[in-house]
Formats: structure tokens, sequence, C-alpha cells
């Protein structure tokens, strides 16, 4: 009785197509589910991420979630993680993925989950980093650390959504540092972020990722654009 009266005026909707959930549905409706764009990077082992990256930064292994398309699905449920404070987003996606990852042999060797941190103020402001959760529960099914006090971004830059792909590419105002770099030396990190464009962001978090000793990096973001 107590559900059905909240349901009444808090009405659970689906965060991509914004249509009413039925009782058996959590943030994402099935239909909603079944359309989402997934890439299966990860179960057929290619070199989608690698390429991305080429000449610019090493990787063991990549993937992402879902293909990240104008004006589609994911980018709605990323803009309502990101902009709308629908945190729980992250959560079931990164219990998504790292269901997937779980299975497979090339990602059991992982030690650490590290998310592409937010300035400081621009994460007082949000209020949260929208990768968190994600990383957060891909270590919980990996069964391994996450890390959130070792990669630290130290220029705030503006959004980057209304920035053209060119624009993306040539933004190297972002730079970031390490923090209890002891902590990762001879670890293999599997680097999350929301989506990957150019590359450019993930390449430099590996720069500074490379200043520890004898580390691997893997790299799972929500989606590939």
């Amino acid at each position: 009785m107590l559900k059905s009266i909240l349901n009444l005026f808090f009405p659970k909707v689906c965060y991509a197509c914004h249509n009413l959930l039925n009782d058996n549905e959590d943030t994402i409706c099935i239909d909603c589910r079944h359309d989402l764009p997934i890439t299966n990077i990860h179960f057929e082992d290619n070199d989608t991420i690698k390429k991305v990256l080429y000449g610019r930064a090493n990787i063991e292994n990549g993937t992402a979630l879902f293909r990240f398309e104008k004006k589609g699905l994911i980018q709605q449920l990323i803009h309502n993680l990101k902009y709308k404070g629908y945190e729980h987003i992250g959560f079931v996606l990164g219990n998504w993925l790292g269901g997937e990852l779980k299975t497979l042999e090339t990602y059991k060797d992982i030690d650490v989950v590290i998310p592409v941190p937010l300035h400081d103020k621009k994460l007082k402001k949000r209020g949260y980093n929208q990768v968190s959760k994600f990383g957060q529960q891909i270590s919980e099914a990996l069964n391994i650390d996450y890390k959130d006090d070792v990669l630290i971004k130290i220029t705030n830059t503006k959004s980057q959504t209304n920035k053209s792909r060119f624009s993306r590419w040539t933004n190297t105002d972002e730079l970031f540092a390490l923090k209890n770099m002891k902590t990762i030396d001879n670890k293999h990190i599997l680097l999350v972020d929301d989506i990957i464009t150019t590359g450019a962001t993930l390449e430099a978090c590996i720069s500074v990722l490379n200043q520890a000793k004898n580390i691997k990096i893997s790299i799972a973001t929500m989606a590939i654009a």
C-alpha cells in the first residue's frame, strides 16, 4: 500500500525514455534495455579502444559497454547521470559491465579500479563524480580495490559537452597528478570513464599513471562515440 501511494505522488520513470516503470523494472525499462546499443567489445576481444589510443598510449585491454549515438538513449542516460543528479544510473551500468567482465579471463588479473577524476570545484558543484558508482560496482564485481585518492585533476576545465570533436582533440589543458603513488606500483589498473571520444582525457590520465612503477593499464567506459 505504501509503495503504491509513493508511486502515485513520486512516479518512477525510465531514465532513458521517461516512460513510467512497471513494478518489476528499475532505472531503465525493459524496452529500453533491449534497444540499448551494446558493443560486446569485451566479448569479441577486438581492438576498438586500442585503435583510438594507437600511437598515444599503450593499454592491455579496453572496452565500452555501449555505442554513443547523438540524440540516442545512451546520450539521454549519461546526460541524466551527469547533470540531473541520477547517480543510480552509474550503479546500474557498473553492475551490468562488471557482471560481464568477471566472466572473462582477460580481466581477472586486474588489481584496482581508478576513476577519471573531477576537479575539486566541479566535484563540489555537482556533488558527485559521475564515474564513481560505475567504477565501484565494477570493482565489487571483480572483487578488487577501488581507489579515488590516487589520480587527481589539477585543472578545472569547462564541460566538453558542446565542444566539437576537433576541439576535444586539441584540448591539452586537462592536467592530472598522482597521490599515494606507491599504492599502485606493480598493479594492473582498470581506468574507468563515462565516454571515450578522441581519447584525449584517457591519454592524459595514462601518461600520469605511468609515473608509477611497473604498471599495466586497461580501460572500461560506459560508452564509445
